[in-house]
Formats: C-alpha cells, structure tokens, sequence
C-alpha cells in the first residue's frame, strides 16, 4: 500500500506545480497549492474510506492534486481581455468555473501522463458547472473538492466577519 506521499511526490515537488503557492484561491490566506493539496490528501482518504483498489487510490490522489493544474490567472486582465470576445450564453460556457477543468486536464496529461479516468476526473471535478462525472474517480474528487472549498469558503467568510466586526464594534477599555 502505497503512502499519500508516495504517490505524490513528483507531483508536490514540479516547478510548474511550486507555483501554485503564488497564486490566490477561495479568498483569505490561501493559496492554490494549499487547496490542492488538501484535496488529494481528502480525495486520499476517501478513496480509501470506499474501499477502493490501490491503482484507483493513486489515480484519484494524482487527479485531485492535478484539479485545478489550470496554468493562468483567471483574475488577470489578460482574461477579462479573452472574456471579452463573447457575450451571451457563449460568455458564460467560457467563464472560468466552466472551462478551467478542461484546461487542467490538458495541461496535467502534458506532462504527468495521465490515463483516461483521471482525466475525465480532472475535467467534470465541477459538476454540476462541467460533465456529469462517470466514473468512481470523478466522484470522488468531485466531493473531495466540493469538502474542501466548503471549508476554505467558511474560513475566509469568517476571517472577513472578524474584520468587519473589529473595525465596526469598538475595542471595550478597561
């Protein structure tokens, strides 16, 4: 059996991968690579808590560190530079939530070489903004990421309340 760390460590350890730390994600003090690892390490124990087979593990952990494995910034004014290009309905199907699955999937196969299923994972992780998920991997990593966004979500909510609060409610002198 192999260890969380096993399976990952050629991934945690790419340049490309290292630059996720630089990169904003789910608002507060986090970043891309904190929330990608953390949805491995839960799509990790998931799939073991499932019972599923040890290839099916390692496939599942490698796509949800690859998830969001995008490759741009989709805050720049570079994109809002390509959002420009469409309005409509075709502005919305080519919003971030929508298509970033797609990227990441293309851009992991690339250079980590990944088989079908993690691929697909890594595309409709998603839903229901992206493909319906087919197999035991896309499910996984689809509530695996859906767990830990959840959580950031609430940390940065709650961060933002305690600000608000602190500048709204004066400090009680003693």
């Amino acid at each position: 059996m192999q260890s969380f760390q096993e399976m990952t460590e050629d991934i945690v350890t790419h340049p490309l991968f290292l630059q996720l730390r630089t990169c904003p994600h789910h608002g507060g003090e986090n970043s891309l690579y904190i929330h990608s690892v953390d949805t491995a390490r839960c799509a990790y124990r998931l799939a073991r808590t499932f019972h599923m087979q040890e290839d099916r593990v390692r496939a599942v952990t490698r796509a949800a560190l690859l998830h969001d494995f995008f490759g741009y910034d989709w805050q720049s004014e570079r994109h809002r530079r390509f959002m420009r290009r469409y309005s409509g309905w075709k502005k919305v199907g080519h919003m971030h939530a929508f298509i970033h699955g797609a990227h990441a999937a293309r851009r992991a196969d690339r250079l980590f070489g990944l088989d079908q299923r993690q691929r697909e994972a890594i595309a409709c992780h998603m839903f229901p903004l992206a493909p319906w998920p087919k197999n035991s991997e896309a499910w996984v990593l689809t509530l695996a990421d859906k767990l830990v966004a959840s959580k950031e979500m609430g940390e940065t909510v709650g961060w933002h309340a305690k600000a608000l609060y602190r500048r709204m409610v004066p400090a009680v002198r003693q």
